[in-house]
């Protein structure tokens, strides 16, 4: 399995929700997450791995760039976390 292969389960799990998946670019920023999870008036920056791939450390960087203005970033590098993800939006608690 591949990022992508992730990438796709995510999009179409999120459908399901009613929520939306909008892939990101910023081509002078690097390292921003793969996507913005936007449901029910929460949003969710997620980056894509391949299973068992790690965040390198200029997205480490970003993700602690966009905690510390109060967003959740989450690294998704299974179905089964995609699973688990979304169980944790439907029920609005920590992940």
């Amino acid at each position: 399995m591949i990022e992508k292969d992730i990438e796709k389960y995510l999009i179409s799990q999120i459908k399901k929700t009613g929520g939306l998946t909008w892939k990101l670019t910023s081509p002078s920023t690097s390292g921003v997450p793969d996507r913005l999870v936007i449901r029910q008036g929460k949003c969710w920056f997620v980056e894509l791995k391949r299973p068992k791939g790690s965040l390198r450390k200029l997205q480490k960087y970003r993700r602690s760039e966009l905690q510390k203005q109060g967003f959740d970033v989450i690294c998704l590098d299974t179905k089964n976390k995609v699973d688990q993800f979304i169980e944790y939006m439907e029920r609005g608690e920590g992940l």
